[in-house]
């Protein structure tokens, strides 16, 4: 019998300090671009046998109690699983879903705020590193989501578990790594759905609020302000919320700046750069010092590392830290434009179909398709 574990539960075994071996059993190809941190591979095909490779598998998995396996849906490492109690392994359990059901947990933090009323709980997507936030005025039990992903029931059951009525909804741009889920979350909730206001210039074809530069929507007494920060897209906006944080989207990261070339193409990379130069250093960086930056994503490698800090942790920096901490803010207009001309990084996978879907050029996908387009780890920055 094939004991298993949920992928929730290997989260937890990641964060805790239990010992374990997870061997990834999907082929090279697949496991060299997006794995579990610490993930070890061992190509099989689901029947096979596992008698001639004795040595590469103990030389793999050691001295180790226990063993875990993965694979894209928990087929092949099922049948992993049966061959190594053949060969005497004794504790041993699948991750249910695989790597599927890997990119669907969810963690939620608190940020502090400092505000009375103002409440900011952070949603990450812990396989993907996709942020979103739930952006409440907690004494008056009202909220507005931004950036959901597809799974729109996590940032509801944040709202419900506190008692919060969600009123708006809102995408900081058209994501090119993941599926929104905010079209869907407002239309569940009956409430606006809004977008900046050049989102019709982006060919977004379905009904959303156009958020003005500078407009203001309230939640409760919480102030949510429209802040045009084009670069990564030429629709993009930040959020300032309370001048006490301010959602960037893809604009600005703990580490980095949004990419350009998604848009606007590698032949013409420049432009977006252009614009983002100007968002950063005329918008963002003309922010007070203590404003709380809370992105759209933590960096993720192609290992599942976090590079912006732990999963469970906030995920975020302060303008003034940014300013005399990240590195391509300190260049010249020129310079930050060759650069993001030269150093264009690898795309996420499927982006110009997740673009199309985000647009409303090409109908929702189903489940299956879903989770396929979305398999891999954002890509959406640059250095």
């Amino acid at each position: 019998m094939v004991t298993s574990v949920t992928p929730e539960r290997l989260a937890e075994l990641q964060d805790g300090d239990e010992s374990f071996v997870l061997v990834d059993t999907r082929d090279p190809e697949s496991y060299g671009s997006w794995h579990v941190a610490g993930a070890k591979n061992f190509p099989y095909d689901d029947g096979g046998s596992i008698d001639d490779r004795h040595e590469e598998l103990a030389d793999l998995v050691g001295d180790a109690d226990r063993i875990l396996t993965i694979c894209a849906k928990g087929r092949s490492s099922s049948g992993f699983v049966e061959e190594l109690a053949r060969q005497g392994y004794e504790d041993v359990a699948v991750v249910e879903g695989g790597m599927e059901a890997w990119s669907r947990v969810y963690e939620t933090v608190a940020i502090e705020t400092h505000r009375e009323g103002l409440a900011i709980v952070q949603v990450q997507r812990r396989a993907k590193g996709c942020l979103g936030y739930v952006v409440a005025d907690a004494d008056e039990g009202v909220a507005a989501v931004v950036d959901p992903s597809r799974h729109t029931g996590e940032f509801a059951a944040v709202a419900e578990d506190r008692g919060w009525e969600i009123v708006a909804v809102l995408d900081t741009h058209v994501h090119a790594d993941h599926l929104s889920g905010g079209r869907q979350l407002a239309a569940d909730r009956n409430v606006p759905y809004f977008l900046g206001e050049r989102a019709a210039e982006r060919g977004v074809e379905y009904p959303f609020e156009a958020f003005g530069r500078n407009e203001v929507l309230h939640v409760g007494d919480v102030e949510i302000k429209a802040v045009p920060t084009p670069g990564h897209t030429t629709e993009g906006v930040s959020y300032l919320v309370d001048d006490a944080a301010i959602l960037t989207g893809d604009t600005l990261f703990v580490h980095a700046v949004g990419r350009t070339e998604l848009e606007f193409g590698d032949d013409d990379a420049a432009t977006g750069a252009e614009l983002l130069y100007d968002s950063l250093h005329r918008t963002l960086m003309c922010l007070p010092d203590g404003v709380r930056v809370l992105p759209g994503h933590a960096a993720v490698t192609d290992e599942g590392e976090y590079e912006d800090g732990e999963p469970g942790q906030p995920i975020e920096t302060t303008i003034g830290t940014l300013r005399t901490g990240l590195e391509v803010l300190g260049l010249d207009r020129e310079e930050f434009v060759r650069r993001f001309e030269t150093n264009v990084p690898a795309k996420p996978p499927n982006y110009e179909t997740v673009i199309a879907i985000n647009r409303g050029q090409r109908g929702r996908p189903d489940e299956a398709e879903a989770t396929e387009l979305e398999l891999g780890p954002n890509r959406c920055a640059a250095e």
